[in-house]
């Protein structure tokens, strides 16, 4: 039953790590960060920080996941989906966007475009990730933009390592603070996605 949840739900990070332990946060986070078609429809924050509790805590329906694990996972996952979606974009990415008709795919790619323009390639790389759907297109746009790939392979990584050990050892610590945060896993993933929806939206009400 708990594959054929997974498979109805793939978006659903608690039962991605249910089914598939820290191979879920090394699957999860590199499609995110990489796979410019489906990425921005897949659990990123919601996927690592519950991942991070559940190796403090465990769960009663779930498995006790490994720290360093969590981590490992959640560092090449994320690193290396996001060079392959610079690669992806650098040498294909606009022919792609030209073929498909998907509008939220092209608005979401126009906002990736604008996040560079704002803040430079080397902040936008860096903020980027920490920003829910920037996060997924960050790497194809600035590919298609012809960022250099020294500069995008040296802030991506930092990027990516910032946000991914952030949140996995963020929930580790609330894990092992709150008792039985794990009753609570909704509630604590949904302040987590306003945090990180924050710059976006106070980017939106300046430009208004």
């Amino acid at each position: 039953m708990a594959g054929i949840r997974t498979a109805l739900d793939p978006t659903s990070g608690s039962a991605l790590l249910a089914d598939f332990g820290a191979l879920a946060v090394l699957v999860g986070t590199f499609a995110e960060s990489g796979l410019l078609v489906v990425g921005f429809f897949l659990p990123g924050d919601t996927l690592i920080f519950p991942a991070g509790i559940l190796c403090a805590t465990g769960s009663r329906d779930g498995p006790h996941l490994v720290l360093w694990q969590v981590l490992l996972c959640a560092a090449v996952g994320s690193v290396a989906g996001a060079q392959f979606g610079f690669a992806v974009g650098r040498h294909g990415g606009r022919a792609m966007l030209t073929r498909t008709g998907n509008l939220r795919l092209h608005r979401v790619v126009t906002r990736g475009e604008q996040w560079l323009d704002r803040y430079g390639s080397r902040r936008a790389i860096v903020i980027g990730r920490f920003v829910p759907m920037v996060r997924t297109v960050i790497g194809p746009v600035a590919g298609v933009l012809g960022v250099p790939t020294r500069t995008f392979t040296l802030w991506q990584i930092v990027g990516g390592l910032a946000w991914s050990q952030s949140l996995v050892l963020l929930g580790y610590w609330l894990g092992g603070q709150v008792p039985n945060i794990d009753r609570y896993l909704l509630p604590a993933v949904a302040v987590i996605i306003v945090i990180s929806l924050a710059p976006l939206l106070l980017g939106n009400r300046k430009r208004g």
